[in-house]
């Protein structure tokens, strides 16, 4: 009989802690998904065709110049510009960008004052870099490829860039989204010609001109 009695509590036992486990189990459960709900919000609303501005305290257009056998990086902050975005028919999306050519900085005093002069940018007679969009189409959900002309040293030249956009998010009371954009441009074309003297051509400044365009951009109102 003690022995019956045994197994009968045993059992009982068993069957009370497995109930609580359970409960737990999907206490936790809950718990977890109710978090993750929380920590990836949905991606707010937009319109169908929407107006962004770039901020630019968050933006730039960086750039990579071979100089001899390295690489010297560069940048140009606060740039301005617009992005008109027509998911529904990219054809009619629209880019427009500026930069200010004398906020030019590669980390060396010396070599930014002489791309802001005669040989270079000559920023005194050319004060902006301009870029217009002409067609616009896209890869994917998120990628585009953008072509248009790019005014710069006086000289306009069709360019082609690949664009990335980031989803919508919520940010200082409103809606921004990220870009990023890549594209190679040839100095010479623009007329910057310069080479260092009895060195050969593109050899202590290289021709080839790797430029990165990383914005934040703030969605207008309607």
């Amino acid at each position: 009989m003690r022995q019956a009695s045994l197994v009968v509590i045993a059992l009982l036992s068993g069957l009370a802690c497995n109930s609580r486990d359970t409960t737990a189990a999907a206490s936790t459960g809950a718990g977890a998904s109710t978090t993750a709900e929380a920590a990836s919000p949905a991606a707010p609303a937009i319109p169908a065709v929407s107006k962004w501005i770039v901020d630019p305290e968050n933006s730039s257009v960086g750039f990579v110049c071979k100089h001899v056998f390295t690489n010297v990086r560069g940048m140009f902050p606060l740039p301005s510009g617009t992005l008109t975005l027509d998911d529904a028919t990219p054809a009619n999306t629209k880019v427009n960008a500026t930069l200010d050519p004398s906020l030019i900085t590669t980390g060396v005093e010396e070599r930014d004052t002489h791309l802001k002069g005669a040989d270079f940018f000559d920023v005194a007679k050319y004060p902006t870099i301009a870029f217009v969009s002409s067609s616009v189409t896209k890869s994917n959900a998120t990628s585009y490829s953008v072509s248009g002309d790019l005014t710069m040293h006086g000289v306009t030249k069709p360019v082609t860039m690949d664009l990335t956009a980031s989803a919508p998010f919520m940010h200082a009371g409103g809606i921004r989204r990220g870009i990023a954009a890549t594209m190679s441009v040839n100095r010479k074309d623009f007329g910057l010609a310069w080479d260092f003297p009895g060195e050969g051509a593109g050899v202590v400044v290289g021709d080839i001109i790797k430029i990165t365009i990383d914005a934040e951009l703030v969605l207008q109102a309607e």
